[in-house]
């Protein structure tokens, strides 16, 4: 078994997302080799997402998820969108089924090259979230951030997207409130056990949010698509907006919406763009990498191999 793989750098609104391809191999990329990578300027990343041979029928692949600081991730949206674009480009193909750790995803490449992911069925009962204490009602918990009779921060509405998410409503813009200090408090609050992903959302119109999350795993990032679906949830849940919504993802430098629709039958579709930056081979076990020495034309799309 040859020691490297192809990879792709790639970007959904700016989450940085390596997309591996371990089709063929009985190995995994290493939490080493994701630490090893996420060290490195070049391959910088927020999630590493492992092309794997399908391990059920009627599926195309199971994608293995792993964050910057190593530990697995269980959904990442944008980065299945960067998934399905470079194996739409490998094989023509235009739609695809993903086994993950949080279940069955499937997916599409539109004609203008927008990508629908359906994320699945959001899960509010909050021992399944979880949550540390129970809670009739996670639309509005009771949670916050400063003094008590003037919280910076205060009851926002929890769900598992996949993964947990803590979706904080604010008046002003997210990129005002100083979340590099607050987001490592929130994801590792006692209310969490297995961490969170802390999102601020602002209503921007009647249909329209802008949002900016710390990352559980990653810390501060540019986007997060699962984030932006518990967002248009929330926003939803609450009697905010309706169950279709456009998401300006504050902190992102692609001026491009997400568009999320929480349909009638409770899955949560993401649609929005992936964009591909360069390829090399890496060490799965080690990280160690090489840069292709021409990197195809981005028109072209992503390729994994």
């Amino acid at each position: 078994m040859s020691a490297t793989v192809e990879f792709a750098k790639m970007n959904g609104l700016g989450n940085e997302i390596l997309v591996i391809d371990m089709r063929g191999r009985a190995d995994l990329v290493m939490p080493e080799a994701a630490i090893a990578l996420n060290a490195d300027a070049a391959t910088r990343f927020d999630q590493i997402m492992a092309i794997h041979d399908p391990k059920v029928a009627g599926t195309d692949a199971w994608i293995d998820i792993l964050n910057s600081d190593g530990t697995k991730a269980q959904a990442c949206g944008n980065g299945t969108r960067c998934v399905v674009q470079a194996l739409a480009a490998e094989t023509g193909r235009k739609t695809f089924t993903f086994q993950t750790v949080a279940g069955i995803l499937n997916a599409v490449e539109h004609e203008d090259g927008m990508i629908s992911v359906d994320m699945g069925r959001p899960v509010f009962e909050w021992n399944r979230i979880p949550l540390a204490e129970e809670f009739f009602d996670t639309s509005r918990i009771e949670l916050q951030i400063g003094p008590i009779d003037d919280p910076v921060l205060h009851s926002p509405s929890a769900m598992s997207m996949g993964n947990p998410h803590a979706i904080f409503w604010v008046t002003s813009d997210p990129m005002g409130f100083d979340l590099e200090r607050f987001g490592p408090l929130l994801e590792n609050h006692p209310m969490f056990p297995e961490k969170a992903n802390i999102t601020l959302a602002q209503l921007t119109s009647e249909d329209t949010l802008r949002t900016r999350t710390w990352e559980r795993g990653a810390g501060l990032t540019l986007a997060c698509g699962s984030a932006a679906c518990a967002a248009a949830v929330s926003a939803a849940r609450t009697g905010r907006t309706g169950r279709r919504v456009t998401i300006d993802v504050a902190s992102s430098p692609v001026h491009q919406p997400l568009v999320i629709e929480w349909r009638e039958d409770d899955h949560v579709v993401m649609t929005g763009p992936a964009e591909w930056e360069w390829s090399g081979k890496l060490d799965p076990a080690t990280g160690t990498f090489t840069r292709d020495e021409e990197p195809q034309n981005n028109e072209q799309g992503a390729r994994v191999n």
